[in-house]
Order: structure tokens, then sequence, then C-alpha cells
């Protein structure tokens, strides 16, 4: 069942997504060549606790960390370690925030100093990916729209896109309906509503867009060891467009 939201419900999702942009933006100055993983995993720990705020995938099935970074050929789930950042590398923080009950989540791609022209042309295209599904993301549209506008984007510019983590409906819980696929076919799936609250996550390979799992049984990487990038929004549903709830700057596209 898709639970829609009221104004009431979004307006406190929002100032949840407000803080979580603001936490992405404290990141972007962190990120250089011999940070780790685990010094940002214990400042976005404490930046929540500060504001008044709880991570809440720390303990979600089991999950430990308030973060998920994500390392180079590593798609999502990566766990925070104290392994020092490269030249060259690329570093996904994916997070949710609960701030007085309300849910947002949101992930961002960071280039680790100087990185390779591929590598940079693949976090535009991630990040446009986003835009692009965001824009489709209207009232009376159908979910598979988003995903059309996606793929349709990214494999014209030569990269794949992820088919086994998908956006999700996020409220009372972490995930919720609809599904959010970032493939398929337009004119199908669900029915945009007024109402409805979901983000739009695209992981975009430079290679094949497969995955396999490491031990550990959360983290996914690329089966052919080349990059993937992610990034992710929760936006709201409105009769005018969708809101990006988790937007970062003021001059970003905050509505479509």
């Amino acid at each position: 069942m898709i639970v829609l939201k009221s104004p009431r419900e979004i307006e406190k999702m929002k100032k949840a997504g407000e803080l979580l942009a603001s936490v992405h933006k404290e990141i972007a100055k962190m990120i250089t060549p011999g940070i780790t993983t685990w010094e940002i995993e214990e400042f976005v720990d404490s930046y929540l606790k500060q504001h008044g705020a709880t991570p809440e995938q720390k303990g979600y099935k089991g999950y430990k960390y308030a973060t998920c970074a994500s390392v180079n050929d590593e798609i999502c789930h990566g766990f925070p370690r104290k392994e020092p950042l490269k030249q060259g590398d690329i570093v996904t923080i994916d997070m949710v925030v609960n701030l007085d009950g309300a849910l947002a989540d949101s992930a961002w791609s960071y280039p680790v100093g100087t990185v390779t022209e591929e590598t940079s042309r693949l976090l535009d295209v991630t990040k446009e990916a986003l835009y692009k599904g965001i824009e489709q993301a209207k009232v009376g549209n159908r979910i598979g729209d988003i995903g059309y506008a996606i793929q349709t984007y990214v494999e014209e510019e030569g990269f794949s896109v992820v088919r086994d983590f998908i956006g999700h409906g996020i409220g009372a819980s972490i995930h919720e309906k609809p599904d959010v696929p970032h493939y398929g076919l337009p004119g199908k799936g669900p029915r945009i509503k007024e109402g409805m609250v979901f983000t739009i996550e695209p992981m975009v390979n430079v290679g094949a867009y497969q995955k396999k799992m490491d031990s550990n049984g959360w983290t996914a990487r690329t089966v052919d060891g080349k990059y993937s990038a992610q990034y992710e929004h929760t936006i709201a549903i409105t009769k005018e467009g969708p809101i990006i709830l988790t937007s970062q700057e003021d001059n970003e596209r905050q509505s479509v």
C-alpha cells in the first residue's frame, strides 16, 4: 500500500531533509586525500546528535553505522573504515536522518582530489540522471516514466544502470511503497499522485550493471571492478510538481 503524506507530514520531512543536506555540505568540505570514511562516520553521528536527530539506518536490520560509505567499485552499502581515501578515488556517502520522527534519505558521490576524465563524466552523468528522473515525478505520470528517463539517458552516455537496488517510498519507515526502479518502460507502474514521498537514487556503473556481494552480506560492488556512482534525493509530489526535500543548495532545482 502506498501511503500519501499530508502537507504537515511533508513539512516535517523537509526539515529532516534540510538537516541531512547540511551534513552533506559539511562532508563536501572534508573530502580530501588522506581522510578516512571512519572519520566521516564519526562526524555524521556527532553532527546529528548535536542537532537533535538520529541516524535512522544505525541498527536497521542489524546495520551498525550511521552512514554507508561506498568507495570506487562499491555500488552501495559499503562499511565506514579506517583506510585513507586516495587521490582519484570516489566515495558515496548515504544516510537516513530521523528528526522528530520524520525521515529523509540522500546519497552523494564525491571525487577525492583530482579524478580521471572518465570518472568525472560518470559523476556528471549520474547526477544529471537523478534530475532527469525527478523531472518525470509529477502527478499523472507513472513510476516507469522515471526509470525510463534515467535508463535512456545513462545508456546514451555509455554507462549502465544498476538493477538490483532501487528507489523507494519513505515515511514512517525507511522503505515503503512504491518501489522506484531506475530502468524500465514508460507508462508502466503505479500512477504518481499528490502526497507521495519517495527517493530517486540512480546507481550508475562505468561497466556492466550487474553486482556481486561481499562476504559481509551488505556491500555490493561491480562485477568487473569498474567505478560506480550514486546520487539520491527524497522528493515529495505536489500539484505544482516534485519538491526536493533534501536539496543542498539555494540555487539547486528545488522543484521541477
